[in-house]
């Protein structure tokens, strides 16, 4: 697995049970703000991880479940959010603002990643 991938699984990981994030708020976080269509293939490429990637928790910048084609069945990545307390209507996450993780705000910007 590439440098990159390890380092969005890392982010991916600390996103808490109940909140959401996008491809565009990791890639910022990781330094490489042009690079969000690359996270969203880092979190395609996550079903073949080592451990577990809540990669149901990755959503577009609009809250649109835009990788949901990438799981199991077409409604997993809404199952996963909804067993999780997130409102999910056509695809979109109802109160996006509200549950969104920004890991810039949540994460000490200084750490290792």
């Amino acid at each position: 697995m590439n440098d990159f991938y390890s380092k969005v699984y890392d982010v991916v990981k600390l996103i808490p049970a109940g909140r959401v994030t996008s491809y565009g708020a990791i890639a910022a976080y990781l330094g490489i703000k042009s690079s969000a269509r690359a996270v969203g293939w880092a979190m395609n490429a996550s079903r073949t991880a080592d451990g577990f990637i809540p990669a149901h928790r990755v959503v577009n910048r609009n809250g649109l479940l835009t990788g949901k084609h990438f799981f199991d069945s077409p409604t997993a990545m809404c199952e996963l959010l909804e067993n999780e307390g997130i409102a999910v209507i056509d695809d979109c996450i109802v109160n996006f603002a509200e549950v969104f993780w920004n890991p810039a705000k949540e994460l000490d910007l200084f750490n290792d990643f």
